[in-house]
């Protein structure tokens, strides 16, 4: 009699620990296995894009997406600020202000901008 107790101990003893009960274990680790798996393809992607600066909180970085296009966009990260997000339209935008200088497309469509000198500034001032 005392051996059959024993038995019946053991057997229960094999399923008594809570770990073996719960089927859901597995899937903590499948959630950190899935986590490092997204983090390593993320910076895989941005490593095969040459960005490492996209990394780095301290680099400033301006990228333009679809340059002279009508869906142009301008990508501004700044050290401390928000990525900021430009999106081009044909609007024209319209104010006061005063002339800084001028801006010349050259023929293999880059521009380049001439700022003016303050003598010549203050020369146009006065003549007009």
């Amino acid at each position: 009699m005392k051996r059959s107790k024993s038995r019946r101990y053991h057997r229960t003893g094999l399923f008594a620990d809570p770990e073996d009960q719960n089927p859901l274990t597995g899937v903590a680790n499948l959630f950190d296995v899935a986590m490092v798996f997204s983090v390593a393809l993320l910076v895989a992607l941005v490593m095969s894009y040459q960005l490492p600066e996209l990394l780095n909180p301290n680099e400033d970085i301006t990228i333009v997406k679809n340059p002279g296009a009508q869906d142009m966009k301008i990508i501004i990260k700044e050290e401390g600020q928000p990525i900021e997000v430009l999106n081009m339209t044909d609007n024209i935008g319209g104010g006061t202000g005063e002339a800084l200088g001028t801006a010349y497309k050259l023929a293999d469509g880059r521009v380049i901008y001439v700022p003016e000198s303050e003598e010549e500034a203050g020369g146009n001032e006065t003549s007009g």
